[in-house]
């Protein structure tokens, strides 16, 4: 049974006002007496209740982050970057994850609001812009995280998708590519969406060709998947270079294709992916990816959520950055 502060008040011989200052205004209390009454909680293992209090308080100190697959190691960085800027508020992150489904999204979003956060950052997995309006309307700010926003009463930090799409298929074709694939999905995911426009409009001004082979998650089994059905065709109707919406993704084609050793990489299939994790450089062949700065967009995400009113209408946009490997340059 969990120690009460009065137990901690009896035990030190003071009252339970001493007991409260001592933890929240510690200023208020001599050396004497307060050395007294922390020896009694750590005698007594008292742990405070702060969910409590800060239900009185009417705030809280916990952040909702909800991301779109936490095993990616994209987020786990966006995560990173989240909790090292709440802690200099003195603040945490709790994390839930949607695993890409929107009734997941859903549930997480429920058990915020009745945490009583502070705010929440969140990547949706398609338009959640009512249920958020509805929590803000309730006094619970929301940030879109890795999403523009196209709604005024919502901040948001991102990263230029269609120029990382357009970066990635201009690579590829300036390394001679002609026959490109886009694999990524679901195609309702705006970071899926808009990474395939950009490739689309950098193919489209070369007058090159690109299919989309569709995924039903962002993750290296479905990637692997792919892989088997581009190993599928003949080599003349095989792509000569693919894009994949996320690095997870490029590195299961890439170990569908390494396995089987029917197609080169990149001599048969040029390979790029995007968001440069870390397993991309240390792949058996590194892996050329399109750069997100992630801490970056956690840290900048929870900026805005505390900055409060002042920054509700701001929308930051980072732009990527091309890192070329082995998988597209040749060792």
């Amino acid at each position: 049974m969990a120690v009460s502060v009065r137990e901690v008040a009896v035990a030190a011989g003071v009252s339970v006002g001493t007991v409260s200052n001592v933890l929240n205004r510690p200023e208020k209390v001599s050396d004497a007496v307060r050395g007294r009454v922390l020896a009694a909680i750590d005698e007594l293992g008292f742990v405070r209740n702060d969910a409590a209090r800060q239900l009185r308080a009417g705030r809280s100190l916990s952040i909702g982050l909800l991301v779109l697959d936490i095993r990616n190691p994209f987020f786990a960085e966006v995560v990173r970057g989240a909790e090292e800027r709440a802690e200099v508020h003195g603040m945490s992150v709790l994390v839930a994850n949607s695993d890409e489904k929107q009734e997941r999204e859903a549930t997480h979003l429920d058990l915020f609001e009745q945490q009583r956060v502070a705010g929440v950052l969140v990547t949706p997995v398609a338009d959640a812009s009512s249920r958020l309006r509805d929590m803000s309307g309730r006094g619970i700010p929301a940030v879109l995280v890795d999403r523009e926003s196209h709604d005024p009463r919502f901040a948001s930090v991102a990263v230029d998708d269609v120029m990382g799409g357009r970066l990635a298929a201009e690579h590829l074709l300036d390394t001679g590519r002609r026959r490109l694939a886009f694999v990524g999905g679901p195609a309702g995911i705006r970071q899926v969406a808009d990474r395939l426009q950009g490739a689309q409009d950098a193919a489209l001004r070369a007058g090159a060709a690109i299919e989309v082979i569709a995924t039903e998650a962002l993750s290296v089994e479905e990637g692997r998947r792919a892989g088997r059905r581009i190993l599928e065709r003949s080599s003349q109707e095989r792509p000569d270079a693919v894009f994949a919406a996320n690095d997870l993704l490029a590195l299961g084609v890439m170990q569908s294709l390494v396995m089987t050793g029917d197609a080169r990489v990149p001599a048969d299939i040029a390979l790029i992916g995007y968001d440069d994790i870390d397993f991309a450089a240390a792949a058996v062949i590194p892996l050329s990816s399109i750069r997100q700065p992630a801490a970056l967009i956690g840290s900048t995400a929870v900026d805005l959520l505390l900055a409060g009113e002042s920054r509700r209408d701001e929308h930051v946009l980072f732009e990527p950055e091309l890192v070329a490997r082995a998988s597209t340059l040749g060792i």
